[in-house]
């Protein structure tokens, strides 16, 4: 009895990761939060230090 409980979890197990598997390839490969990246590493942020800055219309 005790061997097929055993083979039942092992199986089990199996089966859980794989369907965690296909389930994080269809959520778009990662469950993990997304980075959050700095000012000082966004490209678009670090291209318009060099603009001169326009003068404000107060």
């Amino acid at each position: 009895m005790l061997k097929v409980l055993l083979v039942v979890a092992a199986i089990a197990v199996v089966v859980w990761f794989l369907v965690r598997l296909m389930l994080r390839r269809l959520d778009g490969g990662t469950s993990s939060r997304p980075r959050v990246i700095g000012p000082d590493d966004d490209p678009d942020f670090l291209r318009g230090l060099d603009r001169p800055r326009e003068p404000d219309d107060d």
